[in-house]
């Protein structure tokens, strides 16, 4: 008897395993599902936390896709070799542009419609609340993870390939920073989290930190739950709620504040 899981046709129900690739056995494209492809040297990395809880759930039913495109495979020579020194000397190596442009368009075959190619990079554009929500929308994303001293700068050139950090340090890799991405894009597609609301009230989704949330027993070590959060009253919790929204970003998050205002203030001209 094969070990090798039967395929099945139309909306393919995925079942997780001890090995993180069989999440992400070649299947047909499901018709208008958001699919995430990654360029990577390490495709064994996905589909990692992805494959948990709650994203894992919605790729088991197939609410959307992953796919791995391993850059070794287009590596030059006996040793499928990826990387060269820096021109103009320096140290480390970086990603070779002809490996890294026949992994692009292997990747990119079949890609329709609104369909963003993004290199995670520590100079790239901050990830935040408003990106994952537009790519949320695209049909797909095509991740590109970087190593070494980074890529040839001609493939960036010449894709127009989008830079998106996770933040201000510098990683081994980019397929930590591809994960968070996917995660807080996932998410937000219909259907991932069961309740809709739940990502409309969390942090930043109205330009806000979320505000504080508190659970049994009502009282825990002396403190007890705020007495509004059981009145009942659902107009008091809300405007409490706002608040302490409020109260929280100001003091933590003085950008985020700032900004929050500017868009009062637009909404009032």
């Amino acid at each position: 008897m094969s070990d090798t899981p039967a395929k099945s046709h139309g909306r393919k129900a995925i079942r997780p395993t001890l090995k993180p690739r069989e999440l992400m056995t070649p299947t047909p494209d499901l018709v208008g599902v958001w699919k995430a492809k990654i360029i990577t040297l390490f495709p064994t990395a996905f589909p990692g936390v992805l494959g948990e809880s709650l994203t894992g759930k919605a790729l088991q039913e197939g609410l959307w896709q992953l796919e791995t495109v391993d850059l070794r495979e287009f590596g030059i020579g006996k040793h499928r070799n990826v990387d060269d020194t820096p021109a103009g000397g320096g140290a480390g190596m970086v990603l070779r542009a002809d490996v890294l442009g026949a992994a692009i368009e292997q990747a990119m075959v079949g890609v329709q419609g609104n369909w963003p190619l993004i290199y995670l990079s520590p100079r790239g554009r901050p990830m935040d609340q408003t990106l994952m929500q537009n790519l949320a929308r695209c049909d797909g994303v095509t991740l590109l993870c970087g190593r070494f001293e980074g890529v040839d700068e001609r493939v960036l050139d010449h894709y127009g390939v989008q830079e998106v950090s996770l933040g201000d340090f510098v990683m081994t890799g980019g397929e930590i920073a591809a994960q968070a991405l996917i995660d807080a894009t996932v998410r937000l597609i219909p259907g991932v989290l069961g309740n809709q609301a739940s990502a409309e009230e969390e942090s930043f989704s109205s330009g806000l930190l979320e505000h504080p949330q508190y659970t049994r027993p009502a009282e825990w070590q002396g403190r007890p739950i705020p007495e509004v959060l059981m009145s009942g009253h659902h107009g008091r919790i809300a405007d409490w709620r706002h608040r302490m929204s409020e109260e929280i970003t100001k003091a933590r998050r003085p950008d985020l504040w700032a900004r929050h205002q500017q868009a009062k203030d637009g909404e009032t001209d």
